[in-house]
């Protein structure tokens, strides 16, 4: 790797970990707000959609050996990325036990 393509590795790293940072604040600055919060997770899967739908398909390799070393860096980085959304069972699992009674008695 040439020292031109470690520097801008260094400074895409460095980007990222400051969007962690960013993001990190944000959640804690929601803490205790769950409709903060679920618009926040609303705006990273947007931004994720954004990425992909956008840069990410305009910027895909046009020629199989490029392609190859794409797929292999999904294989060994850990797969596609994915916003997982939570599942409504695993949501109502998380309400408190009194909530739980209120939802059952008003079906």
């Amino acid at each position: 790797m040439n020292q031109s393509r470690i520097f801008e590795s260094e400074k895409l790293s460095c980007k990222l970990q400051n969007i962690v940072s960013v993001v990190h604040d944000a959640v804690t600055f929601c803490q205790g707000d769950t409709i903060a919060l679920l618009a926040l997770l609303r705006q990273l899967e947007e931004l994720h959609r954004e990425i992909r739908d956008g840069a990410f398909q305009n910027n895909l390799p046009n020629n199989r050996q490029a392609l190859y070393s794409l797929l292999k860096d999904i294989e060994s980085e850990g797969g596609w990325p994915y916003i997982e959304r939570m599942k409504l069972q695993q949501f109502l699992a998380n309400l408190p036990p009194e909530a739980a009674s209120e939802e059952e008695m008003e079906r």
